[in-house]
């Protein structure tokens, strides 16, 4: 007999979970996630702007772009998309230009009526490299990157 179970590996010891609700259709949320002039307006957390050098919202397509801060400089990065399924998912590596794969993320649009409740999980390789991401603060530049979409939705 052939067991069909599945080994379930747990990621909870090297993820970053973050959820908010939007006062905006989801097709709307998911257009200003993947076109470029709408995400370098919000993209990155305060103090940061965002510089998109090139989008390719599909399977296998790729953004580059370049996050500045006045004090701590200039960084590059590079998501490779490994699911666009439009306007409900987005599954994608991130890294920079010359380390493709630093962490895993998937992005979900839920619709709530009118509103859309985003859920981004970020899995990195292991607990150690999620600990040095929090030393950076990536959980509260996830919550600032989240509420200046949230910003922009509310003057459009």
């Amino acid at each position: 007999m052939i067991d069909m179970k599945r080994d379930v590996v747990s990621t909870t010891d090297r993820e970053i979970l973050l959820t908010r609700v939007y006062d905006a259709p989801r097709e709307r949320v998911f257009e200003l996630w993947t076109k470029p002039e709408h995400v370098d307006r919000w993209w990155g957390p305060r103090g940061y702007s965002t510089q998109t050098e090139s989008m390719d919202a599909r399977p296998g397509g790729t953004w580059k772009y370049l996050m500045t801060h006045a004090q701590h400089g200039t960084f590059d990065n590079l998501i490779t998309y490994r699911e666009v399924v439009r306007p409900e998912r987005l599954v994608y590596d991130h890294g920079t230009f010359t380390e493709h794969k630093q962490f895993h993320v998937t992005v979900t649009f839920e619709a709530q009526g009118d509103k859309t409740r985003l859920t981004m999980h970020l899995v990195f390789p292991n607990p150690q490299v999620l600990v040095e991401a929090r030393k950076y603060g990536a959980d509260q530049g996830g919550q600032e990157t989240l509420a200046r979409l949230a910003e922009l939705l509310a003057t459009l």
